[in-house]
C-alpha cells in the first residue's frame, strides 16, 4: 500500500502551447514547475499518475546537510534556504522543521567517517557537534548495541513527503502553471534538432523546453530519442506507524532510522538495507555502476523480480510501446515483509516506550540512482531545449527545491545559484573519472 498522498485538482484543459513542459510530478518536478512559473514562465506539469504517487511521498523525508557529498553540499545549502522559504511563499505548511538531526553508531569506523566530514561541515559553514558515547546513549538509548558515539546535526531536519510536492504543485498553479495527472507523455516532439513539445495520451502540447524529471522512468524516455543515461533502481522498504510517544524528531543509528511526522506517527526504516533486481535495463547499464556495486556489495542485496518484465527497467520499457508510461500509472512495488519485521522488532527493542508501536501501512519504493550516486541536473546535449533533473540516488526530497531552482535557472538561461559542473549529464560519456559519492 503507498503513503496517503494530499490530493489536489488537475486542471482540466490541456494548454496547446507553453514555454516549459515539466514531466514528473514528484518533489523535483513541482519545485521546478513552482520556480519556472515565479520566472513568469508558462509552465504545464504532466504526470502519470498522481502528483507525489511513486518516490517522492515513500521518502524518510529529511532535509538533511549532513554527510553530505561535498560535490552537493553547495545545492544542499541552497535546498535548506528554500525550504525555510517555501510555507511563506506559498501560504501552506509543508512540514519543514529544523528539528536537527542525532546520528549513533556502535561501529568505530562508521564514527570515524563523520569526524572526517567535519572539514567539509567547516568549509560550507555547517554546525555539526560530535557526541560521546554517553551523549549518544541519552538520545538513542539501544539496549542491545554499547554506542561508540555519535554526532549532532544542529540546523538540519524534516519535511512532509505527503504534502511537500502536491503543496509546491498548487503553488505553481496559482503563479499560472497548469498541473494535470494521469496524463502521460508518449515522447517528444522534435523538429530539426530541437524539442518543439510533447505527445501526450490528450494530444500534442507544443513547448520551447521540456524537462525529464520523471525518476526512475527518466533513463528509459530518454533512451526512446536515443539518450543514454545511466540509471539503476534500488528496491526500499518503509514502514508509518500509528501515533505515538515521541522520543525524538530525526534519527540514525545503523539498525533504525525514524523520523516523527506531524501527526505524531514515524516513518521507520534501515539505511542500506535494499534490493538491486536483475533488470534488463541494469544489465545494459552493469559497467557503468560496478564501482559502486563492488563499494556497496555487503548493504545491497542483488536478487531477481518481477522487474525484469514490468516497470521502468524492464524489457517492456526498453522495447515495448508508447503507453508503458500509462499503462503503470503508479509504480507501486511490495515491501519485504521480513524487513518490516525487523523495523518494528528494533524500534522495539531500542525505545522501551515504543514496546506497543503499531503499524499503519508499509511501502516499497524504487529509488533510482547514478552511477556516482550524485543527481543529473543538465541539458541533455542531444536535443535542443531538453533539460534532465533525475538521478538523486535517494536524496532528491531535501534537495528537490535546490535541483527544482537551478532546472529552472537552466531553462531561462539564467546563471546558476551554483556550479553545475558536476550535475551534467556529459560526465558519463566524456570519459570523466566517476567517484562515487555517499547515499
Amino acid at each position: 500500500m503507498h503513503p496517503a498522498v494530499k490530493a489536489i485538482a488537475s486542471d482540466s484543459t490541456l494548454p496547446a502551447a507553453v514555454d516549459v513542459v515539466v514531466i514528473g510530478g514528484g518533489i523535483v518536478g513541482a519545485a521546478s514547475a513552482y520556480y519556472l512559473a515565479k520566472r513568469g514562465l508558462k509552465v504545464a506539469l504532466l504526470e502519470k499518475g498522481h502528483i507525489a504517487c511513486e518516490q517522492s511521498s515513500r521518502t524518510w523525508g529529511w532535509c538533511r546537510q549532513q554527510n553530505r557529498d561535498p560535490r552537493e553540499m553547495p545545492l544542499s545549502l541552497l535546498s535548506m534556504a528554500l525550504w525555510d522559504s517555501l510555507a511563506g511563499e506559498i501560504g501552506q505548511d509543508l512540514g519543514f522543521r529544523r528539528t536537527g538531526l542525532v546520528y549513533a553508531t556502535d561501529d568505530a569506523a562508521m564514527l570515524a567517517g563523520w569526524e572526517a566530514w567535519r572539514p567539509t561541515a567547516r568549509e560550507f559553514g555547517v554546525e555539526t557537534h560530535m557526541l560521546s558515547a554517553s551523549q549518544a546513549a541519552d538520545r538513542i538509548p539501544e539496549n542491545r548495541r554499547k554506542w561508540v558515539g555519535g554526532i549532532h546535526s544542529v540546523a538540519d531536519g524534516k519535511a512532509e513527503p505527503a504534502l511537500a510536492a502536491p503543496i509546491l504543485a498548487e503553488g505553481a498553479r496559482a503563479l499560472g502553471a497548469t498541473v494535470h495527472q494521469n496524463c502521460a507523455v508518449r515522447g517528444l516532439d522534435i523538429t530539426n534538432g530541437r524539442v518543439t513539445g510533447v505527445r501526450s495520451e490528450r494530444g500534442l502540447i507544443r513547448a520551447d523546453a521540456v524537462l525529464c524529471a520523471s525518476g526512475a522512468w527518466a533513463s528509459g524516455f530518454l533512451r526512446r530519442h536515443d539518450i543514454k543515461f545511466p540509471q539503476a533502481s534500488v528496491r526500499q522498504t518503509t514502514v508509518r506507524s500509528k501515533p505515538t510517544v515521541n522520543v525524538g524528531n530525526v534519527l540514525y543509528c545503523p539498525d533504525l532510522a525514524m523520523t516523527r511526522r506531524l501527526d505524531g506517527s514515524y516513518t521507520l526504516a534501515i539505511s542500506g538495507r535494499a534490493a538491486l533486481e536483475l533488470t534488463p535495463q541494469g544489465i545494459a547499464f552493469a559497467g557503468a555502476f560496478m564501482p559502486q556495486f563492488i563499494q556497496r556489495i555487503k548493504a545491497v542485496n542483488m536478487q531477481a523480480g518481477t522487474s525484469f518484465i514490468k516497470g521502468p527497467e524492464s524489457l517492456t520499457a526498453m522495447f515495448g510501446s508508447d503507453r508503458i508510461f500509462e499503462n503503470n500509472r503508479v509504480l507501486d512495488p511490495a515491501p519485504h515483509h521480513k524487513l518490516v519485521q525487523a523495523i518494528m522488532e528494533n524500534v522495539r527493542t531500542t525505545f522501551p516506550q515504543l514496546a506497543g508501536i503499531e503499524i499503519d501501512h508499509a511501502w516499497g519504493a524504487y529509488v533510482d540512482c547514478t552511477p556516482d550516486a550524485v543527481p543529473v541536473i543538465s541539458p541533455t546535449g542531444h536535443v535542443d531545449g531538453l533539460f534532465l533533473a533525475a538521478g538523486c540516488s535517494g536524496h532528491g526530497f531535501g534537495l528537490g527545491p535546490g535541483i527544482g531552482y537551478l532546472a529552472s535557472q537552466l531553462i531561462a538561461q539564467e546563471t546558476p545559484a551554483v556550479d553545475t559542473a558536476h550535475f551534467r549529464l556529459s560526465r558519463f560519456i566524456d570519459g570523466s573519472k566517476i567517484k562515487v559519492g555517499s547515499l
